[in-house]
Order: C-alpha cells, then sequence, then structure tokens
C-alpha cells in the first residue's frame, strides 16, 4: 500500500497529505474534492472518497497563523481518505508544492512533519480492512 506525500514549497522537506480549508459555504466533502484537484489534478468523485468521520484539534504552528484571523492559535481538522487503484502521477500546484513521491506507507508515516498526519497513515491498513498491508 503506497501513500502519496507532496512536499510544502513554503518549508521544503515539511512532507504531507493533502491539506486545505473550507472556502465559503462547502460541505466538508467539497472542501476534499477541491483541495484533492487543486493539490494533485485528480478527480476525487472518480475514486473512492471516504470521509473517516474523525477530528483532530491542533494547535496551528507558529509560522502558519498569519494565515488566520487574530488570536486563533488551534484548528479543528477533518480527515478523508482517497483511494486509487494505484499509485499515479499528479499535477502538483507549484505554489503550494516542490514535489511529490509514493511511499510504503510504513514510510511515509515517518516522513510526514504532522502527527496527526502520521497517526492517520499508521490507520490506512487497518481502514483498508488487510490484515497484512504490503
Amino acid at each position: 500500500m503506497k501513500v502519496l506525500l507532496l512536499e510544502r514549497a513554503d518549508h521544503p522537506g515539511y512532507w504531507q497529505s493533502v491539506t486545505g480549508s473550507r472556502d465559503g459555504n462547502e460541505t466538508l466533502r467539497e472542501t476534499a474534492i477541491r483541495e484533492v484537484m487543486e493539490e494533485t489534478g485528480l478527480d476525487a468523485t472518480r475514486f473512492d472518497l471516504t470521509d473517516w468521520k474523525q477530528q483532530n484539534v491542533y494547535e496551528i504552528y507558529p509560522q502558519w497563523r498569519h494565515r488566520y484571523a487574530p488570536g486563533v492559535t488551534h484548528n479543528t481538522e477533518h480527515v478523508f481518505g482517497l483511494q486509487l487503484p494505484e499509485a499515479i502521477p499528479v499535477q502538483i500546484s507549484p505554489r503550494e508544492h516542490l514535489g511529490y513521491q509514493w511511499l510504503p506507507w510504513r514510510e511515509a508515516a515517518d516522513k510526514v512533519f504532522s502527527p496527526s498526519n502520521r497517526e492517520a497513515i499508521l490507520e490506512l491498513p487497518e481502514r483498508k480492512g488487510k490484515a497484512n498491508p504490503s
């Protein structure tokens, strides 16, 4: 099982899964679909997009607080999973990312900088329902 990671343009060496924020009155699902398209060029409606019904509240890293309203220090993250039939090339947005790579899930979990991203990746085998993931 491989996981797509994206390297942040604003912090080289920081790897993550697709992330983003809601625009206006978007549903969480609409946000996930839009962010996948913006960050990878993939149409998430063509694949198995699953709302994990999981929320993580975390402190926003100081270097990114300028993106939020004054005084906002915490964010609520909603977790989705997108399963593709295979690792395929993606079209990254150079404004947001320097590169991408598909990694085996254990390597991906070790490479991401976000603890909640790591936890989500480590849940993949259980969520996929495999006793012995590859």
